[in-house]
């Protein structure tokens, strides 16, 4: 299953808890067709159907079906630059 680093999490839960957004938002993962980013990452009010959700401290993610099985052995983290700009990376998971 996905994990995610403690970078991940704040950053998850900074774009999630904006108070325009309804508590169950949360950052959801999908698979791309060929010739495209490999993953869409977008922010979601809610898990749908058939969608793998992952919770940790205060941060959801919810994995369409495709996304959830190719990052199986993955971990997410991110970085925030001078200007707030997130950007999520994937790893291997550590042993």
């Amino acid at each position: 299953m996905l994990t995610l680093t403690d970078s991940a999490v704040t950053a998850i839960r900074n774009l999630t808890t904006q108070p325009e957004l309804p508590d169950e938002t949360g950052l959801r993962i999908m698979s791309q067709d060929e010739g495209g980013p490999a993953f869409q990452v977008t922010l979601a009010d809610s898990p749908v159907q058939g969608d793998q959700v992952i919770e940790s401290e205060g941060a959801r993610v919810f994995l369409e079906p495709g996304a959830a099985v190719a990052l199986d052995d993955k971990a997410l983290d991110a970085q925030v630059d001078e200007e707030g700009t997130v950007a999520f990376t994937l790893a291997e998971q550590a042993i």
